[in-house]
């Protein structure tokens, strides 16, 4: 059975760099969920606007289904997807039973100063704050989830989820 893994954390946690990383070692696709935002929700955070849940609910059902048909395929399937609240977890979940979530947990400093150093069309800076502001870390009763401390080099976790065995 194929398996559907989604990215998750905060802006500039590293879901691009760690998903392009880990596909092909995975043997899975992978998918910037960035790419499937609304021209709508676009141009709101190229505003400095942050999303409302609203905003994030057709956008969540869209990764959903992404993942749900390449599962359906056969293929495994790698998404960057902040999911920063239980809730957007469990969208996702939704008929996805084979769905696992990599949480790339790291410190406000750590990823301020990695994303002031960056360009990102979607998330500049400032909008940092009000994502640590949301982010509801998953719980022990989130079993599908596999915690990662971004503070390591990308090879170390690439490898460290490599080990982990997500993929069914």
């Amino acid at each position: 059975m194929a398996s559907f893994i989604i990215l998750m954390g905060v802006s500039g946690s590293g879901k691009t760099v760690v998903g392009k990383a880990l596909a092909p070692k995975l043997n899975a696709e992978f998918i910037d969920g960035d790419n499937l935002h609304s021209q709508h929700n676009v141009d709101k955070m190229a505003a400095g606007i942050p999303l409302t849940d609203e905003d994030r609910f057709d956008w969540l059902q869209l990764i959903a289904k992404v993942g749900h048909e390449h599962v359906g395929q056969g293929t495994n399937c790698i998404i960057a997807c902040s999911a920063l609240k239980k809730a957007y977890r469990d969208i996702l979940r939704a008929d996805n039973p084979s769905i696992k979530f990599i949480y790339l947990k790291g410190s406000y400093d750590l990823i301020f100063d990695r994303i002031s150093k960056r360009s990102h069309q979607y998330m500049p800076s400032g909008l940092l704050q009000s994502q640590f502001d949301i982010l509801e870390e998953p719980q022990k009763d989130e079993k599908d989830v596999f915690v990662v401390s971004i503070d390591q080099e990308i090879s170390e976790i690439v490898e460290g989820i490599v080990k982990a065995n997500l993929i069914s």
